[in-house]
């Protein structure tokens, strides 16, 4: 059991309590809101004569699981590590600690503090959380009912978007190539063509999928006709396009891959499908089967015609037959004793082997089938690994900011272009990730690009861990503040470690008071 810190005193001989509030608010703003939660706890702090000496906060947060929770886990970590100067913690209710669809995973947190001394109080709840037996048999049904809410919540979601998408609406995703997104107003006007990072900000606005620019339909025409008429291999369109200068709809040069995931997206006959994939509740995304996908056929005008759209599934059939694991490593094993090594370029020129997207899909990562046949990859193999999944952790952090932007009133975009984001028009964000390196001494050190030209205003860097795997916490400072600091380390210094925060709420919250400056 850990240490119990002693209460203080206070001047009319009451012996006070120090306590901390925890705070969460996913989308649910009128019952949960941040400030609703922050005045229930005041005042039951002023009841049970608490002291709230420390705020942890989760805003925009889910209550699914721990990992996408900073508040969560920063208040786990100072009450093990002793650093905690409280003996309670104070939350609105059972739900704003977790709705975690295990209810086990709920209880280990709340035991995991009361095994350093620090109790849980829940103080919107008709129970006290004293261990009686009636608390806890109250406490695990209010458990049972957040994640059931939870569940029920993602299910009606779930109906609605399938609504939409019969209605003929679109409902996320990239466009794909020769395609643009169209927002229209809820009497279906149009009000025009969304860019990449673009998203509506009306709830009753709605998305569609119209042609993109003649050049980009015509290619997508050549394609079809020139795969299906030629027999060429998709390696051999991609290195054709290349040639002439094509690139993709994200701007990059055609590979295999995206030849082949053109001919088979039904958008080019005017079908719409949908659920080919889930990720219900927080979970890892999984493929679901055929028959629970959602096909709405003739929501927009196709490119090509069907007749050639079924021949090129036929053709595509016999060429990409399914092949089972070991047949892929056998295939990925026969190239290695013919080249005498392996990388991307390698296993995507060769057309008797499938492309190195398709083994990152399968194994779960393009290094791991290199281990599976006994090849050891290179270091940059290894390293432009890590970038790509760095990558996609900052695109997640960059989307998750305009949202919360967005629903704060604010207006952000992101500039594929420049890369930087700009907020109501005034303010230039750049965001940039910083891979952890651990000095010989053992301290961590974080390398910094905030010395581009022009300098934005504000520069924000994703810290990782060490490993690279989980996100440590935010830099956010004036971009002129740390130009030429290209090398940081835990403590830079005073006034630049105060930038440093778990979240990246304080720029939201910038964000929120330039809109609400502008529109006064």
């Amino acid at each position: 059991m850990g240490k119990v810190r002693a209460a203080r005193d206070t001047p009319a001989g009451r012996r006070r309590v120090r306590a901390a509030q925890y705070l969460r608010m996913s989308t649910e703003y009128q019952t949960y809101s941040i400030e609703n939660q922050r005045d229930a706890i005041r005042d039951y702090a002023d009841i049970m004569g608490y002291d709230i000496v420390a705020t942890y906060e989760d805003a925009g947060r889910s209550g699914l699981n721990l990992e996408g929770r900073p508040g969560l886990q920063q208040l786990l970590a100072d009450v093990e590590s002793g650093s905690a100067d409280f003996d309670t913690v104070v939350v609105y209710d059972v739900s704003r600690w977790g709705r975690f669809q295990n209810i086990d995973e709920s209880a280990a947190y709340e035991y995991r503090c009361q095994m350093a001394g620090v109790r849980i109080e829940f103080c919107a709840e008709q129970f006290a959380n004293d261990g009686s037996i009636g608390s806890d048999v109250l406490k695990a049904i209010k458990r049972s009912m957040a994640a059931e809410h939870s569940r029920m919540l993602s299910q009606k979601v779930f109906i609605g978007q399938a609504r939409l998408i019969r209605m003929g609406f679109r409902q996320g995703g990239k466009a794909g190539f020769g395609l643009r997104r169209l927002l229209v107003d809820q009497n279906g006007h149009p009000k025009g063509i969304l860019s990449s990072y673009q998203y509506k900000n009306l709830q009753t606005d709605r998305i569609v999928l119209v042609h993109g620019p003649p050049d980009e339909v015509a290619t997508v025409r050549w394609i079809f006709n020139h795969f299906v008429k030629t027999r060429k291999s998709q390696l051999e369109i991609a290195r054709t396009l290349n040639r002439r200068g094509v690139l993709t709809d994200l701007g990059r040069p055609w590979t295999r891959e995206c030849v082949h995931s053109l001919l088979t997206n039904e958008n080019y006959i005017g079908n719409s499908v949908w659920n080919r994939g889930s990720t219900r509740l927080k979970s890892h995304r999984f493929h679901n089967p055929p028959e629970q996908w959602l096909r709405v056929e003739n929501v927009l005008e196709p490119i090509v015609n069907r007749k050639l759209f079924r021949r090129a599934q036929t053709l595509l059939k016999t060429i990409h037959r399914h092949m089972s694991d070991q047949e892929m490593l056998d295939a990925l094993k026969a190239l290695l004793a013919r080249r005498g090594a392996l990388s991307t370029f390698i296993i995507d020129d060769a057309p008797d082997c499938p492309p190195a997207q398709r083994y990152a899909w399968r194994f779960g990562t393009l290094v791991k089938a290199y281990e599976l046949i006994g090849y050891e990859a290179p270091k940059n193999c290894r390293y432009i690994h890590v970038n790509r999944r760095l990558d996609t952790v900052k695109l997640e952090v960059i989307q998750d900011f305009l949202a919360a932007v967005e629903k704060r009133g604010a207006v952000a975009a992101h500039e594929a272009e420049t890369g930087l984001l700009r907020i109501n028009e005034e303010i230039s964000v750049a965001i940039a990730i910083g891979r952890c390196r651990v000095s010989h001494f053992g301290y961590p050190r974080w390398f910094s690009k905030a010395d581009r030209q022009p300098l934005p205003d504000i520069f924000v860097l994703i810290r990782m861990n060490p490993g690279d795997l989980t996100i440590r916490d935010y830099l956010i400072a004036p971009a002129h503040e740390v130009a030429g600091k290209r090398d940081l380390h835990a403590n830079n210094g005073a006034r630049l470690d105060s930038y440093v925060f778990p979240t990246l709420m304080p720029l939201v919250a910038l964000a929120e008071r330039a809109a609400i400056e502008s529109a006064t």
